[in-house]
């Protein structure tokens, strides 16, 4: 490490793509032992930061000096031989191996240098060493894909831990993580700062920013904005730099008139997931469903859209019962449901953003048997501008594209669907506070429409800033119902736990 205890120097990075310019000369400093927040909207430049400086992408121009050496380039292989870790946001691991086995991945212990078996029970031994090391009881022989996601991370870090990596970096690590699991991350995080290692975490939850860093960098539109220790700034200092203007409002509720109802849900049943759910949801209303990481939430959107059975129950849309077996049952019904997971379940990574943008209403789009593109193009060309997508163009994979670029992606394909029910599910979720904020204003564009949404938030701000109405569950069961003006923090989190409101 050189003397001045910097470990990481990134000076004048560039990377250009295809009709973009993602990295424009960004300058960082990160020192051993401290831990360093990146900010920045979506489509700032950290994924490309993150893949420079793990070898992913190759730099244009610039240098990276990483413990006292100088690189104009990195391979995944030097990266991580020269001690620079990274846990993505979508985990790197193999489910079906054991916790051993994901740690030791690429690093395995042999029985011997000619012999090419595993000793696998030294690499059961440190795996246990390694886990009480960070106080995770998990056995080293157990199945990873039994894990919940908080544990996976962890073992993430055990891996960059065996690797001795001097330098880990930490892509949204909370975005699917509770509060309890999110706790014990900032608790091991604190662990290895203590040890010398220093940390780059990337986070859009601005109040991990300001409790866990030391050192801040805000970047934004590819260029490092400016860097500086968190004490000397607040996190509305650190809005308006990455969005390059105030943010008055952060939840820009407007209240539209609440019509017929549209959707209407009765004992709604499915053994071990729903007990009894029973909801009203009318037009113009925004209707958000509250409570802790497993309480049904999203479980009950899947019902109600065909994508998970339900056992009893009925659904009626604009009065009339409706039979919802798959999906489509609920796409015909005017039912949109955007999913928390929109890698895996909201698009199709390896398609174009026209692809993705018009694929609920395709047929639309065909004549005898042919597609025309140049309509696709032009459809998915007006509705993206509208989202005020940042795109090379509607030929571009969205695979490529930031998250928050992406949940725009999914949000226009929906628009396109005229659906009136729109089921939100962490409409938010991996976004920047400026692209927040204009997800917010379409919720009230949908609601003054006549549209009815539903908004299902892990945080709890967002759906007492954006929610008329507001349903807590607990283990499969709504606890509490109250209006907006009626919502406090303290009365949301007694229904969440199980507590049942006073009639």
């Amino acid at each position: 490490m050189v003397a001045d205890g910097i470990l990481l120097r990134v000076k004048g990075l560039t990377k250009k793509f295809p009709g973009v310019v993602a990295l424009d000369g960004v300058d960082i400093e990160a020192r051993a032992g401290e831990i360093h927040g990146i900010c920045g909207e979506n489509g700032a430049g950290k994924s490309t930061l993150i893949k420079m400086l793990t070898g992913a992408h190759t730099p244009d121009s610039g240098t990276i000096e990483f413990d006292g050496v100088t690189y104009t380039a990195l391979d995944p292989r030097r990266a991580m031989a020269i001690g620079i870790g990274c846990i993505y946001q979508e985990l790197n691991l193999i489910p079906h191996l054991s916790v051993a086995e994901n740690i030791f991945l690429g690093r395995e212990i042999y029985l011997s240098d000619s012999l090419n078996i595993l000793d696998r029970a030294q690499m059961n031994a440190k795996a246990a060493e390694l886990l009480a090391d960070i106080d995770l009881n998990v056995s080293p022989r157990a199945r990873l894909g039994t894990l919940g996601v908080g544990h996976q991370q962890m073992i993430e870090i055990c891996r960059a831990i065996w690797s001795n990596a001097k330098l880990i970096i930490m892509d949204e690590p909370t975005s699917s993580l509770s509060e309890k699991e999110a706790h014990d991350l900032f608790r091991v995080m604190a662990r290895m700062k203590e040890r010398g290692v220093a940390i780059l975490f990337i986070s859009h939850r601005l109040d991990e920013i300001r409790a866990n860093c030391d050192t801040v960098t805000v970047m934004r539109d590819g260029r490092t904005i400016e860097s500086f220790a968190m004490k000397e700034r607040s996190v509305d200092n650190i809005i308006q730099l990455m969005v390059g203007r105030n943010i008055q409002n952060k939840y820009p509720k407007e209240r539209a008139a609440h019509g017929d109802v549209v959707l209407s849900v009765r004992n709604l049943n499915r053994k071990g997931v729903l007990h009894d759910i029973n909801f009203e949801l009318r037009a113009g209303e925004v209707l958000g469903f509250a409570g802790l990481v497993g309480a049904g939430r999203t479980e009950t959107a899947r019902a109600i859209t065909g994508a998970d059975p339900f056992d009893s129950g009925t659904i009626e849309v604009f009065g009339k019962e409706v039979k919802i077996r798959q999906p489509l049952d609920s796409i015909n019904a005017g039912i949109a449901f955007l999913t928390e997971n929109r890698k895996e379940q909201g698009l199709i990574l390896i398609q174009s953003v026209a692809f993705n943008a018009t694929i609920v209403k395709m047929h639309k789009y065909g004549k005898a048997g042919w597609l025309s593109l140049k309509g696709i193009r032009e459809t998915a060309r007006k509705i993206c501008a509208e989202m005020r997508l940042k795109t090379s163009g509607m030929d571009m994979l969205v695979g490529k594209l930031s998250g928050g670029n992406q949940q725009k992606v999914v949000i226009a394909k929906w628009l396109l669907s005229n659906a009136k029910i729109f089921i939100f599910d962490e409409p938010t979720r991996g976004i920047d506070v400026g692209a927040k904020v204009e997800v917010y204003k379409l919720i009230n564009q949908l609601v003054a429409g006549g549209a009815g949404v539903i908004i299902i938030c892990s945080e709890m701000e967002e759906v007492m800033g954006m929610a008329d109405r507001i349903l807590v569950m607990h283990e499969g069961e709504i606890t509490g119902e109250m209006t907006q003006e009626e919502a406090t923090q303290e009365r949301i989190m007694y229904a969440a736990s199980g507590f049942k409101q006073a009639s």
